[in-house]
């Protein structure tokens, strides 16, 4: 755990009873906390309403009803915009403009611009100062953009798949940098993915979306602590109800199954535990054939 656990009554994300809804799609009534000092995890199937979240949050959508406090203000308040860096899935900069550019046009919004930092992450990251924003690989946008809500006075970063698309070295390199980040006391991280291997190294607490609506919320250990794996070649039919995302085979069965429904297996049942992996794929794959 992140060493701000000490200071986790007080919360860098408030969100209560979030409501939006679109053509064929609607976030309901989303409520969870973030504690400061942080690492969250934001999960789910594509199309769970992730991105639509952090739009939320972002400023960047209006909701139909309910509230959003990021660092104990509003989300709209000038101060929160100071002080939190939003990272979607591709940053947009002028094409045209170099690092340096993005510099000279983006510092003076922000009074807590670090320009010795952002020149040490560029180096750090192999960003050419001077090579245009459009020649740059999917990759290295990801890092420039980071670079720059980096070498701010951030205390929450939102990151909408910050590691998707990125080799396993640059993905293992954000991570280490984000774990950095997190050192200060009072810093806060929300990032959605689908790369369940990010969140055993690296989050804290989970927040599962599906189907629009928060279908879990609170520490990774304890959700995953909840459950574990069962394989076998029968299961019976008194069982069935207690398998979670059942997958049967010519071979046999597996399935996840909570801890406290594990009584009357067969004997040759097999229990393992399960990873977050597991725990995720398996719910969702209930979810659809419910």
């Amino acid at each position: 755990m992140h060493n701000a656990m000490n200071n986790a009554t007080n919360n860098a994300i408030e969100i209560h009873d979030l409501c939006k809804t679109y053509p064929g799609f609607s976030l309901k009534n989303i409520s969870f906390t973030v504690p400061e000092g942080l690492c969250c995890g934001l999960v789910g199937p594509n199309g769970a309403g992730k991105s639509t979240l952090l739009r939320l949050m972002a400023g960047l959508a209006f909701a139909d009803s309910g509230d959003i406090r990021l660092l104990g203000s509003h989300a709209d308040g000038p101060a929160v915009k100071e002080e939190v860096g939003i990272l979607f899935d591709q940053p947009y900069y002028q094409e045209e403009w170099t690092p340096l550019d993005i510099e000279r046009n983006l510092s003076p919004f922000y009074s807590g611009w670090d320009s010795r930092r952002y020149r040490e992450y560029l180096s750090r990251f192999g960003l050419d100062p001077r090579k245009k924003f459009k020649s740059l690989s999917r990759g290295m946008k990801q890092k420039l953009g980071l670079a720059v809500h980096l070498s701010r006075n951030t205390r929450l970063l939102l990151l909408d798949e910050p590691t998707g698309g990125l080799d396993p070295a640059a993905r293992d390199e954000l991570l280490d940098i984000l774990r950095d980040y997190l050192v200060p006391e009072g810093r806060t991280v929300l990032f959605s993915t689908h790369i369940t291997s990010d969140l055993e190294w690296f989050a804290d607490r989970i927040v599962y979306i599906s189907g629009g609506a928060v279908s879990y919320s609170g520490d990774r250990e304890d959700l995953v602590s909840r459950y574990c794996m069962v394989r076998g070649d029968l299961l019976p039919e008194r069982k069935k109800p207690d398998a979670i995302g059942l997958r049967q085979t010519e071979s046999g069965y597996e399935c996840l199954m909570e801890l406290a429904r594990i009584g009357g297996l067969p004997p040759d049942a097999v229990t393992e535990p399960a990873d977050i992996h597991d725990v995720i794929v398996y719910l969702e794959r209930n979810r659809k054939n419910a």
